[in-house]
């Protein structure tokens, strides 16, 4: 499992990867062993997908020692892996104690409700990011088609659902195969596993019908957007180096891609690692915007107080701000301290660092010169509520804004797959830059229309289309994962009285 997501992006293991854990939930000759195997599954899965965290290390250059640059490192990634895992022992001890006396059918149910109501919960807190259903993305578009109806709950729901069908099929031919009535359990096992062979088409099928739906292109809603990557390692982005090659690089790709008639330019998260007032008084990006009078999201440092913000400015063409956008989902451990009466010493002893970042409001409206625009920052792409309520608010593409120049390669291609995931859900067109690397582009069906490289300086720029639609999922949000929930009540509630 832990190889179906980007960069390894083997999405096809998902589909049965569950299958042994599964089957050891019910069979009782595993069920002693079952949180080990719980445990060691969900420590496969998350422990591999989030192996990129460990690339915060060594963080020598910011004045940590070396060994405790590690320590860092280490305790981030085993904290989140567990973190995750924690969703694979919630549902083992569920299926142990709720579904081992339930029939297949009501079992599968069961499994699959259990697994996206954990998901979603999970997803509203500060620690989010390896759902089961980023394994299919970016590059199994038709399944995720699936998502503009509830969100990533409908695709988690679809390859829980296979893997249990699947699993069931295995349980029912040798339960019944050691009753000694195998010839009903062959015909019996072999159905449900037909069964799911054709849900897994069947799903596929339309999810392609879905993706093969024609993209709609108004001229008067086309947006010539310019993205500059700088490519400013992070080991000189603070220091006066990095100011100098944040300065030229940005005013030189800006310069560029205005000559060149983009309607707007978008830079990178914190691209300017300044105080927007700084960044006037400074002069030079500030000048070419009054010269040449081509609007820009600049990525800077806002003010709240005497704290600071971590924010996208929508400045117009005559350099004025329209909005600032504060990011809302700060990064634990790196721009905030979760359970800080908790982890906040622990992390004090090991780190120098401040890692304190006041977060914006929630329900933030950004306007621009070409109306209002659904936006997130670098780790808000984890967070599909956090776009949609912006989208249903009014937003007509999505603009993302990143630095993953910390991380390996692995961390950017799982970046891009989180954001392709919400272009669809909000059938939105997306622009998306990026430090380092992937800054893209990416239409409402999930297509990268165009991708950069990896530790480039790049310039590029797409027509996108602002869009008015709204899915199921922004208007109606994760209603599966409730539908399911009452599905869960009734189902117990129907086997109590049965039993009584």
């Amino acid at each position: 499992m832990g190889l179906s997501p980007a960069p390894t992006s083997l999405y096809y293991l998902a589909w049965v990867a569950l299958v042994p854990l599964w089957i050891a939930t019910v069979r009782e000759k595993y069920r002693e062993n079952i949180l080990i195997m719980a445990l060691l599954w969900g420590f496969g899965y998350h422990g591999t997908a989030l192996f990129w965290i460990t690339g915060i290390h060594p963080m020598t250059w910011m004045g940590v020692p070396w060994l405790a640059s590690l320590a860092i490192a280490v305790f981030c990634w085993l904290f989140i892996t567990c973190w995750g895992t924690a969703i694979v022992l919630l549902w083992c001890t569920g299926m142990f104690y709720l579904g081992k006396e339930l029939p297949a059918a009501a079992r599968i149910f069961l499994g699959v409700a259990f697994w996206c109501i954990l998901e979603a919960l999970w997803s509203h807190t500060p620690l989010w990011w390896s759902t089961v259903a980023y394994t299919q993305s970016p590059h199994n578009l038709p399944i995720l088609q699936l998502g503009q109806f509830s969100g990533f709950t409908t695709i988690t729901a679809v390859i829980i659902l296979i893997n249990g069908c699947i699993a069931e099929a295995f349980i029912l031919g040798k339960w019944k195969a050691d009753s000694n009535n195998s010839k009903p359990a062959h015909i019996d096992s072999r159905k449900l596993l037909i069964t799911s062979i054709l849900l897994l088409f069947s799903f596929h099928l339309w999810g392609l019908y879905l993706y093969r739906q024609p993209l709609e292109r108004v001229a008067d809603q086309a947006v010539n957007i310019g993205i500059i990557q700088g490519n400013i390692p992070n080991t000189i982005k603070l220091y006066p180096e990095g100011f100098k090659r944040a300065i030229d690089g940005y005013t030189k790709g800006y310069r560029l891609l205005a000559r060149r008639e983009a309607d707007i330019v978008l830079t990178p998260e914190t691209a300017l690692p300044f105080y927007w007032p700084d960044i006037v008084a400074q002069g030079s990006f500030y000048g070419a915007i009054l010269q040449e009078k081509v609007p820009a999201w600049v990525g800077a440092f806002g003010r709240e107080g005497k704290s600071y913000t971590n924010s996208l400015f929508t400045v117009d063409g005559k350099g004025k701000v329209m909005s600032r956008y504060d990011k809302v989902k700060l990064v634990p451990l790196g721009e905030y301290i979760p359970f800080e009466p908790i982890l906040g010493r622990f992390i004090d002893r090991l780190s120098p660092l401040d890692a304190h970042l006041i977060a914006g409001q929630s329900g933030q409206i950004v306007h621009t010169p070409f109306g209002i625009v659904t936006v997130g920052i670098c780790y808000e792409s984890a967070y599909p509520e956090h776009f949609r309520g912006q989208t249903l608010a009014g937003g007509e593409l999505i603009i993302t804004a990143s630095n993953n120049a910390h991380y390996s390669r692995a961390m950017p291609a799982q970046h891009h797959a989180q954001d392709v995931m919400r272009a669809i859900e909000n059938d939105r067109w997306m622009a998306r830059a990026t430090n380092t690397g992937y800054s893209a582009f990416v239409n409402p069906r999930g297509d990268t229309i165009w991708i950069s490289g990896i530790n480039t300086y790049e310039l590029h720029q797409e027509r996108v289309y602002r869009r008015q639609t709204k899915t199921l999922y922004v208007r109606w949000g994760d209603w599966l994962t409730k539908s399911l929930s009452l599905g869960v009540v009734m189902i117990l509630l129907g086997y109590k009285k049965t039993l009584t």
